[in-house]
Formats: structure tokens, C-alpha cells, sequence
């Protein structure tokens, strides 16, 4: 058993036999240095860090981490069980002062002596807490693991600071590959929970590879641990809340000084703050509670919002009721900072239409969640050249995140948002509608798609294919919204193609999916739901809340749905398609239907002249896109 040491770099440098290990490494002084992550070095105010033998279970460490004032005992247990043995002997002791006839269990405890005694005693504690254990432990469920899922096919994810919105999202720091952590050692017959130093061998979101100092390029007891979970720590943890460490059982003989390992291996490695785990707890807490009352997108009429209840929050995504609903079985799920979520009064104050409920005062204990709570969008300069009624634009259709569509700005609301219509599919009576903010990353400018080699989905049954923005233009006696009213920030994302991660599947938008980023279009993110076909990927923006880093569900305890399997995906697609004709339309999010198949033919670049652009890429740095009409 050893002390923890505070630390931060890596020393490769480590022998495999013990002989060259004594050699190697030089005899510590008697003030071991323990280095902390500021770089500071402390010693023990005595001078003295010398080792002790526990009396109770033999284990050996430094004696400032044992209990009691004269440092007996490497254990809380270990003291209380010596001190009950301790009262055995003495009653054993007073029988055969008093003469009287000792009892069977003492007559066994006589004949021992006290050494086996003591190394009996552990032996059956231990066997009691492996019992306890095997009755109490969880039957393992067969599931996905993110772990073995990246190993066996050499994925990488996207890291944690690509999430802002996550826990951690903003204060990940350096955590990279090297960085030192104290874990449980599962590699123990102890019976008392003991740990270990383990080294990041790679990192996939919150999820690290981990392996035990020790074990060099042994990889066959590498485990992947959740970087945020409660059983890992920063190096100098256990020293200071006096838990042993422990080496692993299969290298136990590789060296005879593991102290001096030890200090070689971490003088100036990494690890996590010390204060990391508050971090994640404060970074876990959310604004928004339980009956607070919202306006929220109508998922049966998009062009309306209603008042819903938040009902739960899991990792700040929010279960709304809708107020209506008496069996509470009327809901939708989205992120606390989705645009679809508003402060009570909002839809009155920009003049978006709204579903007066029945209910014509609060129920007790409902209250309306305060404005501050929720997503600031950009403010925008009206007064000069406006969007305005019939402009003709590009847009990710809501009812199918897959499609970019030709679109139409149907209304112009206050505050900068806009009542946007898919051409070719609108209602009559204009319930699809759907409300954008003029900054929305989902909107673009006419030609964003030919630009980016981008299928545009035309009009539904509009003829003149392939379709032709010009011409289209000129029929419909219309004219592009302005490219300079639409926003062209790109922000440094750090998504790369093929990364993993964790997205909400619209259509169902309780389902949190194993997910790829496929294609990069400015901070445009395609992305894949691994197992399903390509028709049913989504359009979604890089700073959506709707995307999460690998890792999120294990974190927040949301269930992860994991890659269909090919006999489910094929049985799900075909029901679906049939229930298509009878559903009515709602907003869960974008329908999984058969994408329109299109010729793959660019515009003739006749009437348009595109003076920059960008395809696929993964630049991070800043781009726009400029579109100007010849005459």
C-alpha cells in the first residue's frame, strides 16, 4: 500500500526486472517530495515519511496515511477488528485465571497462535465480503459500450470542448493523453477497496482509456472509466483522504521499491484539478425545475406555441407536458436552451400565434420560469434593409432535417424572427409554418446549396428539373432574400468527419443515438445515426444542444439508444413508411422518409456567379458565402 502523490508529466523511462529498477532508480530521501499540480514541492512537516506494517492485515505503507496515533493500522476496519480480537484474548486470558471451563470456540482460539489468529480473522471478513458481494451484485445486461464499439474500429470522438452546452463544456482544460488519475484496483484479492495510478491512453468524450501504471505496453488490463465518474480522482487523492494504494496483482513483482517507481514515473506529470469533481457537480446543476411553466412549439401546428410544465430534467434536457394534458402522456422533449422553448408571454411580445389554454389560472405549485433562464438569440438592426413577406431562401425543413428545401418567408414577426413555409408542401390554412430567428444557422441565402454541393429539394411537384433558381425566381415573379441579412458566423467547432458522438433523433426527440458526423459545410454538420440508411440523417447546426460528446448518457444517466441492428433497422423502416400515408403531421422532429431522388446536377452558373464559397471541409477558421445576380 502506498501514499498518493500530487503530480503532473510523464518519465517513460521504467525498467521491467526489479535488479535494473534498484539500479535505476535512486534511494529516496527521507522527506519524500510530492509535487503539486502548481509545481510547489512539499514535504512532511516532521521530516519523517517513513513506512509501517499494519498489525492487523499485514499490508505495508506509509505510515502517515495508517490510522490511529501510533499508526498500527492501514484501516479503520483494521483497528476495530484488532481491538475485538484484542477482547477475545483477554476473556480467553481470564478463563484460565478463573479456572472455569472454556467454551468449544475458545478452546480453537487457544490452540492458535495470535499471528493465526489474526490471519484467520481477515480471511473470513474477506469471504463474507466476497459473499455479500456475488448475492448483491447486478446481473450484467448485454448493452452497447461505447469502449469496445471505438476499439474494434478505431473511431475517434469528438471532444468534450466541441459542446458548450455539455457539463464540462467550458472548463475541459488540457485533459489529453498522459494525464495521470488514482482509480479503483480491480486487479486485488484484498477485501477492502484499494487503488491504483492509471495513465489516459486515449480519450472519446468523457470516456478515457485507461492503464495502470506499471504496465507499460501491456495493454491486457486497459479499462475504459468515464472521466467525470465518481471512482477517479487526481493524483494526491488518496493521500489525502488516507485510502492505500495498491499495485496491481499482476505486476506486484516487477519491482521491489514501488514508492520510488512512483515518484520517478509522476515527477511532473498531469493530472486533474483538484478541484475537478466539484467542477462536474456545479456544471450538473440546471436552472430549470419541475413545474415551471413554458411556451413551447405546438407539435401537432407548428406555427403556434402552447404553455407546457417541465415535468423532469435529465442532463438539462427537459420533459414538457403540455398544460392540457390531464394524464400527463401529452409531452415533448427538448434542451433547455432549444430555440423551441420560450418564456411565458414571448409569443404575445413578437406577435407569433398562439393555443390559449382551457385553463384559466395556474394550478397550485406551477410558476413561470423566469425570462433569464433561457437562450439569448443575437440582436439584429431592423430599421435598414429587412427581410420581407415572399423573399425567396433556402431552409432545413423541420419536418425532415435531412432535406434543405426551397422556402418562403411567409411573415415577418418582431424581435427578428421570421415565419418561414416549405414551397410545394404548405398547409392551406399555414399551421406548418415555422418560426426562425433572421441569425438561425438553419436558414440560407439562395444558391448556399449549389455552392456547397448541397441536394436542394424543389418544390413538391414543380417540373422543370433540374431545378434552377433563376427560372424559378422569374415564374414565381418573386426575389431572393439579401445575403448580407444572414448570418455567416463560423465558429472554431473542432469537429473533424467521422467523429463520434451522441444526437437526439428528431423524429423521436426523447431518443439520445450513437451518431456520426459525416459531412462539414461551414458549421453546417451532417449527421449519421450509426446502423440507420442515410435518409434518415439530419442537418443540425455545431453548437446544437441537441448534440452531446460520447459519454453524455453514462454521465447524466439517459438511456443511450445504440446502433439498429440490421434485422431491426429493416423491420422499422418498413413500418414506418406505412404509417406515413395515416400520420398526421407533428413536430417530432424530422420524418424519416425517403429522400427525393434527384439528378445531382449543379446549376449552369449562367445567371449566378458565386464569388466564394466552400465544400465539404473540416476548417475550423471562418467562412462566407456571397451570392451576386447578374443582370
Amino acid at each position: 500500500m502506498f501514499d498518493g502523490y500530487d503530480s503532473c508529466s510523464e518519465d517513460t523511462s521504467s525498467s521491467s526486472s526489479s535488479d535494473e529498477s534498484e539500479e535505476e532508480v535512486a534511494p529516496l530521501p527521507s522527506s519524500l517530495p510530492i509535487i503539486k499540480n502548481n509545481g510547489q514541492v512539499y514535504t512532511y512537516p516532521d521530516g519523517k515519511s517513513g513506512m509501517a506494517t499494519c498489525e492487523m492485515c499485514g499490508m505495508v505503507g506509509v505510515r502517515d496515511a495508517f490510522y490511529s496515533k501510533t499508526k498500527r493500522f492501514c484501516s479503520v476496519s483494521c483497528s476495530r477488528s484488532y481491538s475485538s480480537n484484542s477482547k477475545k484474548a483477554s476473556i480467553l486470558a481470564r478463563l484460565q485465571v478463573t479456572g472455569k471451563p472454556p467454551t468449544k470456540k475458545a478452546k480453537v482460539l487457544q490452540k492458535q497462535p495470535l499471528v493465526a489468529k489474526l490471519a484467520a480473522y481477515a480471511q473470513y471478513q474477506a469471504t463474507l465480503q466476497n459473499q455479500a458481494k456475488t448475492k448483491t451484485a447486478a446481473v450484467p445486461v448485454e448493452g452497447f459500450s461505447w469502449g469496445n464499439y471505438i476499439n474494434s474500429n478505431s473511431f475517434t470522438a469528438a471532444p468534450v470542448t466541441c459542446f458548450k452546452h455539455a457539463p464540462m463544456g467550458t472548463c475541459w482544460g488540457d485533459i489529453s493523453e498522459g494525464v495521470r488519475v488514482e482509480v479503483p484496483n480491480t486487479d486485488c484479492s484484498l477485501p477492502t477497496k484499494v487503488f491504483w495510478i492509471a495513465g489516459i491512453v486515449k480519450l472519446a468524450g468523457y470516456n478515457a482509456l485507461l492503464r495502470y501504471e506499471g504496465f507499460e505496453n501491456d495493454s491486457s488490463l486497459d479499462f475504459w472509466c468515464n472521466v467525470c465518474g465518481s471512482d477517479i480522482h487526481p493524483v494526491g487523492w488518496c493521500a489525502a483522504s488516507g485510502k492505500p494504494l495498491v499495485p496491481p496483482r499482476t505486476i506486484q513483482h516487477k519491482y521491489t521499491n514501488w514508492k520510488a517507481f512512483l515518484v520517478k514515473r509522476l515527477t511532473g506529470a498531469k493530472t486533474l484539478p483538484p478541484d475537478f469533481s466539484q467542477k462536474v457537480s456545479e456544471s450538473m446543476q440546471y436552472p430549470f425545475k419541475p413545474s415551471m411553466r413554458v411556451e413551447v412549439v405546438d407539435k401537432t401546428h407548428l406555427c403556434r406555441t402552447r404553455v407546457a410544465i417541465v415535468d423532469s430534467v435529465i442532463g438539462g434536457r427537459l420533459r414538457l407536458v403540455y398544460e392540457e394534458s390531464e394524464d400527463k402522456t401529452d409531452d415533448f422533449w427538448c434542451h433547455m436552451y432549444s430555440p423551441l422553448i420560450h418564456h411565458i408571454g414571448w409569443s404575445r411580445s413578437i406577435g407569433h400565434r398562439f393555443k390559449r389554454s382551457d385553463i384559466t389560472k395556474k394550478q397550485d405549485g406551477h410558476f413561470d420560469a423566469p425570462p433569464h433562464l433561457f437562450a439569448k438569440v443575437k440582436e439584429v438592426d431592423t430599421s435598414g434593409e429587412w427581410f420581407k413577406e415572399g423573399m425567396k431562401l433556402e431552409a432545413i425543413d423541420p419536418l425532415n432535417l435531412s432535406a434543405i428545401c426551397v422556402a418562403t418567408i411567409r411573415k415577418v414577426l418582431a424581435d427578428g424572427y421570421l415565419m418561414i413555409g416549405i414551397d410545394g408542401s404548405e398547409a392551406a390554412d399555414g399551421s406548418d409554418w415555422f418560426c426562425y430567428h433572421a441569425t438561425s444557422p438553419s436558414i440560407f441565402p439562395v444558391g448556399f446549396c449549389e455552392i456547397n454541393m448541397i441536394e436542394l429539394t424543389p418544390p413538391r411537384g414543380y417540373a422543370k428539373l433540374p431545378f434552377k433558381w433563376f427560372d424559378y425566381l422569374r415564374e414565381m415573379d418573386s426575389i431572393a432574400a439579401p445575403v448580407k441579412l444572414f448570418n455567416k458566423e463560423v465558429p472554431n467547432h473542432g469537429f473533424h468527419v467521422g467523429m463520434k458522438l451522441e444526437a437526439v433523433d428528431l423524429m423521436e426527440p426523447r431518443l439520445v443515438c450513437v451518431a456520426t458526423v459525416t459531412r462539414i459545410i461551414h458549421r453546417l454538420l451532417r449527421i449519421h445515426f450509426d446502423g440507420w440508411e442515410d435518409e434518415y440523417d439530419q442537418w443540425v447546426d455545431c453548437e446544437s444542444p441537441d448534440l452531446y460528446p460520447v459519454g453524455w448518457c453514462q454521465l447524466t444517466g439517459y438511456q443511450l439508444q445504440p446502433p439498429a441492428p440490421q434485422t431491426s433497422r429493416d423491420s422499422q423502416s418498413s413500418s414506418s413508411k406505412q404509417k406515413k400515408k395515416a400520420k398526421s403531421q407533428q413536430y417530432k422532429g424530422h420524418k424519416k422518409m425517403t429522400s427525393l431522388q434527384l439528378k445531382e446536377e449543379l446549376l449552369d452558373g449562367e445567371e449566378y456567379s458565386f464569388l466564394q464559397g466552400a465544400s465539404d471541409q473540416e476548417s475550423n477558421g471562418s467562412a462566407s458565402y456571397y451570392i451576386k445576380q447578374e443582370p
